[in-house]
């Protein structure tokens, strides 16, 4: 007898869950599936998982595929079931490449091609509040997604599309996913966008993507004008559907945190706000070769802004630009010092110098300093004029944080949430009206200076 084990958290259970039952109970004769527990589910980054725990081993039970059902609660367990169980295969889905193969010392290990494909018409006979997301944009961040939202339940990633055949081709062979290069076709197979494309593409998508029906999580910046934020969720309201700005600072647990303790009192009324984001890019990369939309503000600002505009608010006095050029005149260090009526800050990021990256947030009777990368918020202190007395605070970061905003964009979606108040709207449109300020200057600057060197 061929004894074979797979596990899974079997969430919202759908047509993917149905075929891997399917085709590991087809690799043997006795087939053990191990569903874990909310508690296990937690420590290993699972995100936003629905069903109890009865009624997922229920639903892997109606299947008929499985000869037994056991619990998973804790990491090390796999191996000891193997064991215990007398298991010769160890199979799960495609999209867990090489993460089990240690075990390959103990069984046989098989990872089953993934179901490209989930049914609407299976999800709405079942009333299930799965979301279909297709990403447009075949970047870095749109290869960070995929594994991130493997971790929220109630999410599955449908298919991709790029205009560029090859690059559609290869970014989906990859993730063995759908690869589309007619976006009607694209939308035709999915409930919700992720949108990772350049950002003076974005505009466009957005308002493509609400027109066809679909909700919308897109890449920060959202948009580079006031009136394009201002028109696209006006449309958005108006039509029912969610558009959610992906800054993911916002919405991970440690920034929550981070600006209760900040807005509660404890260092007083809160003066000055100074934050920093650097990072070295390569040369050749889009950000320091598109002469219009790249640079660091472009790339890095939202991150730097985002605390200010969450603890002094949108209602800001001044706000003044200072930046050094590249040799073909992108900012590769940019400064915007903002006025406030109680307050001052000052928002820095840089591609192309590195400085000491952290946030700094000053009160009456104290301050709050978070290390880089402060974006991720792990950890911070707070100190006072005694400079013995530091409260410090940890909260944990998963992953690359994409998780975050992904389960908050679902919660939207659902109705189950608050998670627009983590980035409101009105936020994000000062976000784009900040960025509409700061290309407007620059391209000032660089006509001034294109004047000057004709004469």
């Amino acid at each position: 007898m061929v004894r074979v084990i797979t596990y899974g958290t079997f969430d919202l259970f759908h047509e993917g869950h149905y075929r891997l039952l399917e085709r590991a109970k087809a690799l043997g004769d006795y087939l053990i599936v191990g569903v874990t527990t909310d508690a296990y589910d937690k420590t290993r980054g699972k995100l936003n998982v629905i069903d109890p725990l009865p009624a997922r081993i229920e639903n892997v039970k109606k299947t008929g595929f499985a000869d037994e059902v056991i619990i998973e609660e804790a990491a090390g367990q796999k191996f000891n079931d193997i064991k215990k169980f007398h298991i010769d295969i160890f199979t799960v889905g495609s999209d867990w490449v090489g993460c089990f193969d240690y075990l390959k010392d103990y069984c046989q290990v098989i990872y089953l091609e993934r179901t490209k494909n989930i049914s609407s018409t299976m999800l709405r006979e079942q009333n299930s509040p799965i979301q279909r997301v297709g990403i447009i944009g075949t970047g870095r961040i749109a290869h960070r997604f995929i594994p991130e939202a493997k971790l929220v339940s109630g999410i599955t990633t449908q298919g991709v599309y790029n205009p560029h055949k090859e690059s559609t081709e290869r970014f989906a062979r990859k993730w063995e996913i759908n690869g589309y290069t007619d976006l009607e076709k694209f939308y035709e197979s999915i409930d919700s966008a992720y949108i990772a494309s350049p950002h003076e593409t974005h505009y466009s998508y957005i308002k493509s993507a609400l027109e066809h029906g679909k909700h919308v999580l897109c890449e920060k910046p959202m948009v580079l004008k006031r009136s394009q934020a201002e028109e696209l969720f006006s449309y958005a309201r108006e039509h029912g559907l969610v558009l959610f700005e992906g800054i993911k600072t916002a919405y991970c647990p440690g920034f929550g945190k981070l600006l209760g303790i900040a807005c509660s009192g404890s260092i007083g009324s809160i003066r000055n706000v100074e934050a920093c984001f650097t990072k070295l890019e390569s040369k050749n990369s889009r950000e320091m070769t598109d002469l219009t939309y790249g640079g660091s503000f472009t790339e890095l600002g939202s991150y730097v802004l985002l605390p200010i505009l969450k603890l002094f608010g949108e209602n800001f006095e001044t706000i003044n630009f200072e930046y050094i050029e590249g040799e073909n005149g992108l900012d590769l260090f940019t400064k915007a010092s903002v006025r406030y009526e109680t307050g001052m800050a000052a928002a820095t990021c840089g591609l192309g110098v590195k400085s000491e990256g952290r946030l700094l947030i000053a009160g009456t009777k104290g301050y709050i300093v978070v290390e880089a990368p402060w974006w991720k918020t792990r950890y911070f202190e707070v100190h006072y004029e005694n400079p013995e007395e530091v409260e410090k605070y940890s909260e944990r970061f998963l992953g690359d944080g994409l998780r975050y905003e992904i389960s908050d964009f679902l919660t939207m979606i659902n109705g189950t949430g608050k998670s627009g108040i983590k980035l409101t709207r009105r936020e994000s449109i000062v976000l784009a009206d900040v960025m509409e300020r700061f290309l407007r200057t620059c391209r000032r600057t660089r006509e001034g200076a294109s004047e000057r060197s004709s004469h």
